[in-house]
């Protein structure tokens, strides 16, 4: 995967950029708040059309063009994937609706031809990594759950569709179960209308859950293959790291009576097929039907996953140290590139903000060997000497400054 040419306007805080993009890796640099990160931040969004940093599109919107009745931000993106030559482009359009209101509209275009996000990707791929980026292992579940959506959309092609039918699927049940909860149940319970209706619900929800959790137990076992053995080299050989995925419904089917398994058990999910997970859900479902009633909420299901980071038999999000959060972190992202790569046959573009000064001078060294020449790479800094000299010789180094690109001159 090569990006060649990206164009951005009302970006952020980048008005314009026109650039090419060379194969080598490229440094930005810059003092904080210039609008490195934003070129890293546009580069994701076409690959993930969603941005790390905010949940509302409308944020990236520049905040001057923002305040126009009509306002539109574009991205365009010239890229080789294998031989064949791409563009892509993401256009947000803020445009008036009712009395002085706005309604942001998304336009997605591969090779000139309007598409659906969903169906688009992974057509682009990229990695990132950045500082705010620990929540994954100090944060809640649903930032873990967020990092597997993410990265799956990009490898497994129906991904994003299908956890978009998964979740209309369960917001229809949630209402239907708020429904009932507030009102008499007997009518269900006796086969009536709206027990019907839940079990309209029921299937969609089980046909798309299963095959979310199916995929979900793959990636991690993938990717915990890459990430443990680079966290081991990372770590010299002091440290074991494994990723153990905990699904709210388990479809590992346990002896009656056995209590919960410690943390640090392995658990071997590969040998189970879409089939068992349908069944088992589907009765899971059934079971508690009743308690989901009273709650008026589905409790089980994607939605409630979670995916915990294990060193040496203890959970790294409880007791690890800053020093093996960002080891962690790292040796997960370094993992996520080589498991993209396996699985699409093309690395990621990989996006690495402000990375070096978030490691010690080994660990600066170690990213460094992980970067290959068949790996594109852009780094955002605000100290170059954090590179080495060496490394700064071979790179192109772009100056960023009050949302102004400017490649240096080598030499």
């Amino acid at each position: 995967m090569h990006l060649r040419h990206l164009s951005l306007t009302n970006f952020r805080s980048l008005t314009r950029l026109d650039a090419e993009l060379p194969r080598r890796a490229v440094v930005l640099t810059g003092s904080n708040a210039q609008g490195k990160t934003s070129v890293l931040e546009a580069i994701y969004f076409l690959a993930a059309f969603t941005s790390f940093q905010t949940h509302a599109d409308r944020q990236i919107v520049n905040f001057h063009e923002a305040k126009n009745p009509l306002a539109v931000t574009r991205l365009v993106a010239d890229y080789q994937r294998g031989k064949t030559k791409h563009r892509l482009e993401a256009r947000l359009i803020l445009e008036p609706t009712g009395v002085n209101g706005q309604r942001l509209r998304k336009e997605i275009l591969l090779d000139g031809v309007k598409r659906h996000a969903n169906d688009v990707i992974g057509h682009f791929n990229a990695v990132i990594f950045v500082p705010q980026m620990s929540q994954i292992i100090e944060g809640g579940p649903e930032e873990r759950r967020r990092y597997l959506n993410l990265a799956l959309a990009q490898a497994v092609p129906a991904y994003a569709r299908v956890l978009s039918e998964y979740n209309q699927a369960l917001t229809q049940r949630n209402a239907l179960l708020k429904a009932l909860s507030e009102g008499p149940a007997l009518s269900m319970s006796k086969g009536g209308g709206n027990g019907t209706q839940l079990e309209v619900w029921d299937e969609a929800l089980v046909k798309f859950g299963a095959q979310i959790i199916l995929w979900r137990i793959q990636a991690v076992q993938e990717i915990e293959r890459f990430a443990s053995r680079i966290h081991h080299e990372l770590t010299r050989g002091t440290e074991i790291l494994r990723l153990a995925y905990e699904p709210a419904f388990d479809p590992l089917v346990k002896p009656e009576k056995q209590l919960g398994l410690k943390l640090d058990t392995v658990i071997d999910r590969s040998s189970i097929e879409l089939d068992e997970i349908q069944i088992g859900f589907l009765a899971r479902l059934k079971q508690i039907r009743a308690e989901e009633i009273a709650r008026g909420v589905t409790t089980i299901g994607p939605h409630r996953d979670d995916l915990r980071f294990i060193i040496n038999k203890a959970d790294v999000s409880d007791y690890g140290s800053r020093g093996q959060i960002r080891t962690t972190l790292l040796a997960l992202k370094l993992a996520e590139v080589e498991w993209m790569k396996e699985r699409t046959g093309e690395y990621p573009v990989i996006l690495l903000d402000e990375v070096m000064a978030e490691l010690d001078v080994s660990r600066r060294a170690d990213l460094l060997k992980y970067m290959s020449e068949d790996q594109q790479v852009l780094f955002t800094t605000t100290d170059l000497t954090l590179f080495a000299p060496e490394f700064v010789s071979g790179a192109e180094i772009w100056d960023v400054s009050s949302g102004v690109v400017m490649p240096r001159k080598q030499g």
